[in-house]
């Protein structure tokens, strides 16, 4: 199925005026550069890096905040679900693409594709941070996710990405929650027909008929509740047993 059908609700939002002048946009390159950031940050790289060369992986979890958190609001999720998979998570709080990409370049590619690693799935979720303030576009955005997913694929031939699109924020919809929309689907274009990245937007099954936000789901509007967690894995292991098979 291609990337542009998946992306059903992104797609709907690409008809609009703003994802069109978004993609005649010029792209700032700010995305895709590969960045570090301070010393805590370092040592939690660190520790992913040490938990990457350990070995035994075959699910891989890659993003910010929202994926770090299935460590704590979702860990009981993650233990009925995930670990049985034998899934690491690899989500860093505030990161934005270049930080992944910085991550991905300085030991933890490497780490993914020892031989004590047989990683099929790659989970991708990425871009939230970046759309805070204006110092991203859209189609920059959407740029450095697609420089992420092209690290992956290259390094990991074997494997499949499965790509989010990024969730929902905001309790109702706004402009930031466009920009977000239209960032997945400018990444999403740049994987159409490749078979072994799937694109999907979950983003629907988070929220009420309107629109709506709950703090059931999301306890700030942008970060998830266990309940939240639940959703999320229930929305996509499907997808990530296909891939494993």
């Amino acid at each position: 199925m291609s990337a542009v059908r998946t992306f059903c609700v992104v797609a709907c939002a690409a008809l609009s005026a703003c994802v069109i002048a978004t993609i005649r946009t010029p792209v700032d390159p700010a995305a895709t550069l590969p960045a570090p950031r301070d010393e805590g940050w370092q040592r939690r790289v660190d520790a992913d890096l040490a938990a990457a060369r350990a070995g035994g992986h075959r699910v891989v979890f890659v993003g910010d905040s929202i994926t770090q958190g299935w460590r704590e609001a979702g860990k009981d999720v993650w233990r009925e679900v995930w670990e049985p998979r034998h899934a690491l998570n690899l989500g860093i709080g505030g990161d934005r693409t270049q930080h992944v990409l910085w991550r991905l370049d300085h030991g933890l590619l490497e780490a993914l594709a020892a031989p004590n690693n047989d990683v099929r799935v790659c989970v991708v979720m990425i871009g939230t941070n970046n759309t805070n303030g204006d110092d991203h576009q859209a189609g920059g955005i959407g740029d450095g996710i697609g420089a992420i997913v092209a690290r992956l694929r290259h390094a990991l031939p074997k494997a499949k990405v499965l790509l989010l699109a990024i969730f929902p924020r905001g309790e109702r919809p706004d402009a930031q929650r466009e920009k977000c929309a239209s960032a997945s689907w400018y990444a999403s274009m740049m994987f159409d027909g490749d078979d072994h990245v799937l694109c999907r937007d979950i983003g629907a099954h988070f929220l009420t008929a309107d629109g709506t936000l709950t703090k059931d789901v999301m306890h700030d509007f942008l970060h998830l509740t266990a309940a939240g967690y639940r959703i999320w894995a229930d929305a996509i292991v499907a997808d990530v047993d296909a891939m494993l098979k």
